[in-house]
């Protein structure tokens, strides 16, 4: 009998809601699906000479370079230029996915056991990466009052002595949260005090649904970050909208930014994961980035819009501030388990992602891409509040 890992030790068990999911499919019944996260299946106009960038003799030549060929690295650095930050192609590891940037971060900055604290609600995939790495997620509050925040005494008490960083998501999925500066001020704080890492991933930073002046943390962070080790994630998945070529790098600052470098180095030698096509192209992806984007946006504020609209004189609904990402949360009546109303809109032809799925409380929040196409958002959002009225009393009033 083969005896695995306890890292793998994971439920793999098909769950009622992704059960019920694929039967309906099976069965040819339509969704509308209000979970989207591709944007290359969402109706965007993609260039079409896109692919033709992967078509470079030099990619013929193997030149295994462990953080990534220097015309790739150097375009990051323009890339964050465009932001008003200034960065040294020697301060960016490259990485096939933001997945695998937190696997060498993990591996940099923990031991077996150690913990990293992340801010809830989340996405989910941290407890995989952290399983995979022998490391524990502690769960530290976002709280919302008029807007999220940080609860900066919640992530005090949740430090213990086997805490290694802070890993934030800039803006948040899928609250929407940008980190304000103060709220910054609070993390350098307590990385100071107990000499922890912090990990960023901006991978939604270019999605704002104003212009707040929002910038990368690089900048808009520096005062009072001096003296923390910060190491900012993020990729083509979203900045360019292709999650497929699988791109992504991490990029290191403050103190021990050298040593920490040389560490990554071999850690990133040890897999040799990128590939030359792709990392020949991204110079082409990102400097075309502003057209899928400027769609991406687009779309993004006309779904808001519509679900706003469709929200007005509906007090037990609510859909909470966001400011960033392509992610809604919406408070409904917490009246049974969201996986059972999950459940029941699906029968309706409608899937949404229950809260809790991010780690919210187990009833009252779904959570909405505001991704697809313009009129299945709408029909979906149209299904999903008249069944809320019908069935938990979510009326007008």
């Amino acid at each position: 009998m083969t005896r695995f890992s306890r890292r793998t030790n994971w439920n793999t068990e098909e769950n009622d809601l992704s059960r019920a999911h694929r039967q309906r499919i099976e069965a040819g019944l339509p969704i509308a699906d209000l979970t989207v996260s591709n944007p290359t299946r969402c109706g965007f106009q993609y260039d079409r000479d896109l692919l033709a960038s992967l078509v470079d003799d030099c990619s013929l030549d193997y030149d295994p370079q462990p953080k990534g060929l220097a015309p790739a690295r150097e375009a990051v650095c323009r890339y964050y230029a465009d932001l008003g930050v200034p960065l040294d192609p020697g301060q960016i590891v490259l990485t096939t996915s933001t997945s695998e940037a937190y696997s060498y971060l993990f591996r940099l900055l923990c031991d077996p056991g150690s913990e990293v604290l992340v801010p809830q609600p989340s996405y989910p995939l941290f407890d995989f990466l952290a399983d995979l790495a022998d490391v524990r997620v502690k769960p530290a509050p976002l709280v919302y009052d008029h807007g999220w925040q940080i609860d900066a005494e919640g992530f005090r008490r949740a430090i213990s002595p086997d805490t290694r960083a802070i890993v934030l998501v800039h803006p948040n999925n899928p609250t929407g949260h940008f980190t304000k500066k103060w709220e910054a001020q609070e993390f350098a704080r307590l990385c100071k005090e107990f000499d922890l890492s912090l990990v960023v991933d901006e991978v939604f930073l270019d999605y704002q649904f104003q212009d707040y002046g929002f910038q990368g943390t690089a900048e808009s962070f520096a005062e009072g970050l001096e003296g923390v080790p910060v190491y900012v994630v993020s990729g083509l998945s979203k900045i360019a909208g292709l999650p497929q070529m699988k791109a992504a790098w991490i990029v290191a600052t403050g103190p021990e930014r050298v040593q920490a470098m040389d560490r990554l180095e071999v850690i990133a030698d040890t897999f040799l994961s990128m590939n030359a096509p792709v990392q020949g192209a991204l110079p082409a992806w990102l400097a075309g980035r502003e057209a899928i984007q400027k769609q991406i946006r687009a779309r993004v504020a006309a779904n808001l819009a519509e679900l706003d609209r469709q929200l007005r004189g509906y007090e037990a609904l609510r859909r909470l501030e966001v400011e960033g990402g392509w992610y809604a949360v919406l408070r409904i009546p917490a009246l049974q388990p969201d996986e059972w109303t999950v459940r029941e809109l699906l029968g309706c032809g409608v899937w949404v992602h229950p809260g809790y799925f991010f780690g919210m409380e187990e009833s009252g929040w779904l959570v909405l891409s505001l991704l697809g196409l313009e009129h299945e958002f709408s029909t979906a959002v149209t299904i999903l509040i008249n069944f809320l009225g019908t069935h938990q009393g979510s009326n007008k009033t």
